[in-house]
């Protein structure tokens, strides 16, 4: 796998976290032992990141060199922290516009999805840090470098931030098709966040059950959902056309 944003071996990194590299998804093997894993463990918590613990197969997976039994992505990007980033919104005077990824996993689609929320204005975007798709090289050039405009916040449970969001006087909005509203019947003007769900599920049932407001697209032909980017533009946009 050709990715200069993937590393592999434990003192590899080690030596990235050292060196002040924001690290992205990290993948231990299950059942890892050694002086020199419980030293990376050990410094991974110390830096609030989390660990996936995975087969050997799946990191077989990612890299066909030899990994120790452990790979890491680095990410081209500094995450931001999602209360200070709400507050600097707020305070702003700008009416905040925020987009909740729940589980995508498609660094294609994360990257045109970061890209045509930089081109609407959303003030950030927020990711869960366990299950989604990692900030890797494909997430910035899918995103033709959008990735660098706008701010990216990871959080560890996706619920926990709608309820910060929802006590910060932001709407949650979830883009489902579990619903009878249409996006035309929602009102997206207030301080919103909108929630898109994963290719295969959609928004989860249990976030579904958090939210303020459901809207689903209008859908007219035999096929019964739209690429979650594209329809995370036209929620986007139609927001957009609500506030001018």
């Amino acid at each position: 796998m050709k990715n200069e944003s993937l590393i592999f071996g434990i003192r590899s990194i080690i030596e990235a976290i050292t060196a002040g590299k924001t690290i992205d998804k990290l993948f231990l093997q299950k059942g890892l032992q050694g002086d020199l894993s419980k030293e990376l463990v050990t410094l991974v918590r110390k830096q609030n990141i989390t660990i996936t613990h995975v087969p050997i197969e799946k990191l077989n997976r990612l890299t066909r060199k030899n990994h120790q039994g452990a790979v890491a992505y680095i990410s081209p990007i500094d995450f931001y922290d999602l209360e200070n980033l709400v507050i600097k919104v707020t305070e702003s005077g700008e009416t905040p516009l925020f987009l909740v990824l729940d589980q995508l996993s498609d660094v294609r689609n994360f990257g045109a999805i970061i890209r045509t929320a930089e081109c609407t204005g959303v003030h950030g975007i927020i990711i869960q840090k366990k299950g989604g798709a990692p900030v890797s090289a494909d997430t910035v050039k899918t995103s033709a470098g959008a990735i660098y405009k706008i701010p990216i916040c990871k959080v560890d449970h996706i619920k926990d931030a709608i309820f910060y969001l929802q006590g910060s006087g932001i709407q949650v909005v979830a883009a489902t098709e579990k619903t009878s509203s249409t996006i035309y019947e929602t009102n997206l003007t207030p301080p919103t966040a909108i929630i898109m769900g994963s290719e295969g599920k959609g928004v989860s049932q249990s976030v579904l059950k958090l939210v303020d407001h459901q809207a689903k697209l209008p859908m007219f032909g035999d096929i019964g959902s739209l690429n979650v980017s594209v329809a995370c533009g036209v929620f986007l946009y139609e927001t957009t056309r609500q506030r001018q």
